[in-house]
């Protein structure tokens, strides 16, 4: 058995283990049946900030829709890593892992996932299954066996680059496969453009300045914001923000409570003025 095949057949029983686990817990601590989408306290929708943010996606941002996050340049990869796996945890109910799919070429350009760096962002790495794929193709049908887990908090499928199988196509797949599991799906992006897609929203990520903290310690974690897509609205931003992990909430820093300072923020460049990625090699 080829090692893209063995890594799927081992997700594949992964994933029967955690419906298996679902369908028998007490009722109320996880949803009697895993299909059943678990709908938040506002609408399906998911809180990001209860502010502007939410406010411009109306209401927050969609549970169970697929979400494409793209890095403004191949310096902000890992601001676009860190974002995406903010949005999973804010979507991800209590107790339900998060699917990571990647492929081994991301990993190699942007690093490998760190336990202490997900501690950092609000994850306890037990709570992660990390699925990593040479092949693209085997990364998207790995991505499409745990959409349709409606046991699981969020999957985050992390391709390479624009793989020609990652077509209108096959991101409607995800989509749907999403809406009917209830399950979030987050298409992170490295070393891709803004192209036409099936993607609920659309978001292009920098990296941003943290403020530390008392004593000089590190700041909240920092992303520079511009929602480039909204299917149901116009785009949005810039905003500047730090994530919480104790709330799991992005918030304003105090810094740029003054509206003033937002104008400092670089709107999104038309893709046609972005310098191409650089490619290891």
């Amino acid at each position: 058995m080829s090692t893209a095949k063995a890594t799927l057949s081992a997700l594949r029983q992964r994933i029967a283990a955690i419906e298996t686990t679902a369908r028998s817990a007490p009722p109320g601590e996880i949803a009697q049946d895993v299909c059943t989408p678990v709908m938040s306290s506002r609408a399906g929708r998911i809180t990001l900030d209860r502010d502007e943010v939410d406010a411009a996606l109306g209401g927050g941002l969609a549970r169970g829709a697929l979400h494409e996050i793209l890095a403004a340049s191949g310096a902000d990869n890992i601001a676009a890593s860190g974002f995406s796996l903010a949005l999973a945890l804010a979507a991800a109910p209590a107790g339900r892992p998060i699917v990571w799919v990647r492929q081994d070429y991301a990993a190699r350009e942007g690093g490998e996932l760190h336990a202490d760096g997900l501690q950092a962002l609000g994850l306890d790495p037990a709570a992660l299954i990390l699925v990593q794929l040479r092949d693209p193709l085997a990364v998207l049908r790995a991505g499409g066996e745990a959409a349709r887990c409606g046991a699981l908090g969020a999957v985050i499928l992390e391709p390479w680059g624009e793989p020609k199988a990652l077509d209108l196509t096959t991101q409607r797949r995800f989509a749907l496969a999403a809406e009917a599991s209830g399950v979030t799906v987050l298409l992170l992006r490295p070393g891709a453009r803004p192209m036409p897609g099936a993607a609920e929203t659309r978001w292009l990520v920098r990296s941003g300045p943290a403020m530390p903290m008392a004593m000089n310690a590190p700041g909240h974690p920092t992303f520079d914001l511009t929602l480039l897509r909204h299917r149901h609205g116009p785009p949005g931003g810039p905003w500047r923000l730090e994530w919480n992990r104790d709330d799991k909430l992005f918030k304003r820093p105090a810094l740029l409570r003054d509206p003033a300072a937002l104008s400092r923020i670089e709107p999104a460049p038309h893709p046609a003025e972005r310098a191409p990625f650089r490619l290891a090699g």
